[in-house]
């Protein structure tokens, strides 16, 4: 029975997510991104009503819609991005694998939607992404980058890259943590079930500029880390 439920919840997610491509495709090229922001966030969250899936928010009460940030969370699963453009209160743009600008109608969609691809494997690459990444955060706009690189395999935190917290010292803007649960349980990666199953997104409590100077990058990836960890349920 999971199995033809999976099935089931694959195909429409599968089609009801095209939709929202090709809609949020067009509208790149007819509104500008805070005008048809809303919209996106409006369909990423019933998304997940249709794949059976509830979710509950924490914290995200505590932000301010004019301050820019960024974002921080552990990485489980596909589901991790439409749970972060429908659930996060802000306008705000990804830092994602480079590879998946090169996808089919995915790859127009992120690229005309502003996101910036990082090549992992290629230092001089990277270092070009995490600059344009700064200049977005002193520009104004909020981002969020997941300092594991890439999902869990085991449902446990991974090491965190240094680069994310170049950024933040860089840039000067406040991190905001944030702690992923259920996720993978939902769909991890190597396995091609969508289990429907409670979600919750918990937002922790901003760290200010003045920490974030004030530390080393080992330092920060530390603290980032523990507060990721201590608002990941189980």
């Amino acid at each position: 029975m999971k199995y033809l439920l999976s099935i089931w919840l694959w195909c429409i997610g599968v089609l009801y997510f095209g939709c929202f491509l090709l809609l949020g495709l067009l509208f790149t090229f007819i509104f500008q991104p805070r005008t048809y922001d809303p919209w996106l966030k409006a369909m990423m969250r019933f998304l997940f009503k249709l794949i059976r899936t509830p979710v509950t928010v924490a914290g995200s009460s505590e932000l301010e819609p004019e301050t820019t940030y960024l974002f921080m969370a552990n990485h489980v699963s596909l589901f991790d991005l439409p749970l972060f453009v429908g659930f996060i209160p802000v306008f705000f743009r990804g830092v994602e694998a480079s590879y998946q600008f090169n996808w089919p109608l995915y790859g127009w969609f992120v690229r005309r939607y502003g996101n910036i691809g990082i090549e992992r494997e290629s230092i001089h690459s990277s270092i070009k992404s995490i600059r344009q990444a700064e200049k977005a955060l002193q520009a104004g706009t909020s981002l969020i980058i997941l300092p594991e690189g890439g999902r869990t395999l085991d449902g446990k935190l991974q090491p965190f890259k240094k680069l994310p917290f170049y950024v933040a010292q860089k840039a000067a803007v406040p991190i905001v943590p944030i702690g992923l649960s259920g996720l993978f349980n939902l769909k991890r990666k190597g396995s091609r079930l969508i289990t429907p199953t409670p979600i919750t997104i918990k937002f922790g409590e901003v760290i200010p500029v003045a920490t974030i100077t004030a530390l080393s990058n080992k330092e920060l990836r530390q603290l980032v880390r523990e507060r990721i960890a201590a608002l990941v349920e189980g």
